[in-house]
């Protein structure tokens, strides 16, 4: 199974490579233990000394709470758990002589790293982008055992599979096959 779509653009992309940790339909998940949560952390450019348990449970609850707001599933807990999240790492936005573009990372997690830093970061992006109507185009495979998260560039923006020769192809055989009885 190949995803051929190019990754999200500029801060989103993070968004999208957290969320797609857990690949559904190939039954994995990077941050199911806390080693392989350490080992994406770093990859990702956050060290990560030890990742308790804890840390590894909160990024997996995290990471499904950005991924229902994305879809608009089962939104109130998603958004309760996000506004909570967001009420811990992120302040409100500070301008720097140096930067174009407020920061929204709270002083306390700005320059933490691991989970905590990463955490920051994803949801300080997906507020920028909803502030500047980007998140529109970041969505969820509309496939319910897939649910991975690509970045739409579609001109008209509707877009519903990740791929439309994976999850695509296999709503319209089950659509088919629903109409041949």
């Amino acid at each position: 199974m190949v995803y051929t779509r190019p990754p999200a653009p500029g801060d989103l992309a993070l968004v999208e490579s957290f969320c797609n940790t857990a690949a559904f339909l190939r039954g994995t998940d990077a941050l199911a233990e806390p080693e392989g949560a350490r080992a994406w952390l770093g990859g990702q450019g956050f060290a990560a000394g030890g990742v308790e348990p804890g840390e590894a449970q909160r990024l997996r609850t995290v990471r499904e709470a950005v991924r229902d707001h994305l879809q608009g599933r089962e939104a109130g807990p998603a958004r309760r758990r996000l506004s909570a999240e967001s009420h811990t790492l992120l302040g409100p936005p500070r301008w720097r002589a140096q930067e174009p573009a407020p920061r929204l990372i709270g002083a306390a997690a700005e320059d933490a790293g691991g989970a905590e830093g990463l955490l920051a970061a994803v949801l300080a992006a997906v507020a920028a982008a909803e502030i500047g109507g980007r998140r529109d185009r970041l969505k969820v495979c509309a496939a319910p055992e897939c649910r991975w998260v690509f970045y739409d560039r579609s001109p008209a923006n509707s877009g519903s599979w990740c791929s439309m020769e994976i999850c695509g192809a296999r709503h319209k055989m089950r659509s088919y096959r629903t109409r041949r009885g």
